[in-house]
């Protein structure tokens, strides 16, 4: 599965400018506060990885796919790239000065989501800020799907506020956005940041 997600994820943010807006403004608070290192959380081949320091911020990769990583390693050496997991960062209690989840909470069951936001609190500075981006449903309550990679989750976009702020953030600003051609869901966005 590896090689096809690569093919898949690689290009995906150059037809995407609402999604590129997310992520420079995410950039900008990160800069901004200064409080640290990004964590491109379930990074995958490292595309997002690689973007996130082309808008200047200090990043590093980390993902559970030996293959992914390697992979990563391989086309971006002058990156880091480390196989871990979300649930378990290996970094110091507020290290972080910002996290980028971007469609990598997708596959987590509902009910395990809740530890992701207390390890990414955990992880985070104080007024660090982590940004999620997932598949949005309609008004509908969280509803698995079938994704080319294994089962994931859409999640109203209130649920998952709720949930952050329950684990110890504030909402800066969220996205939805309708889905483009070859698309299946709306996709929406969180801006949080650590209270």
């Amino acid at each position: 599965m590896a090689s096809a997600y690569i093919a898949v994820a690689e290009d995906s943010l150059a037809s995407l400018p609402l999604d590129r807006s997310v992520l420079a403004a995410f950039a900008e608070l990160v800069r901004r506060t200064g409080t640290g290192p990004v964590a491109d959380l379930g990074c995958g081949p490292g595309y997002m990885t690689a973007h996130l320091r082309d808008l200047g911020l200090d990043v590093f990769g980390v993902d559970l796919s030996r293959a992914l990583i390697e992979h990563a390693r391989r086309v971006r050496p002058d990156l880091r790239f480390t196989i871990g997991s979300m649930t378990a960062l290996e970094v110091a209690d507020g290290a972080l000065g910002g996290i980028v989840a971007w469609y990598s909470i997708i596959h987590a069951p509902p009910t395990e989501v809740p530890s992701y936001f207390t390890e990414f609190h955990r992880s985070l500075a104080p007024a660090g800020h982590l940004l999620l981006a997932f598949f949005a449903s309609d008004g509908e309550p969280v509803a698995p799907f079938d994704h080319a990679v294994t089962t994931a989750y859409r999640w109203p976009i209130d649920d998952l506020a709720r949930m952050a702020t329950d684990a110890g953030f504030e909402e800066v600003a969220r996205m939805r956005r309708r889905p483009l051609e070859g698309e299946r869901f709306e996709r929406g966005h969180l801006l949080l940041r650590k209270s």
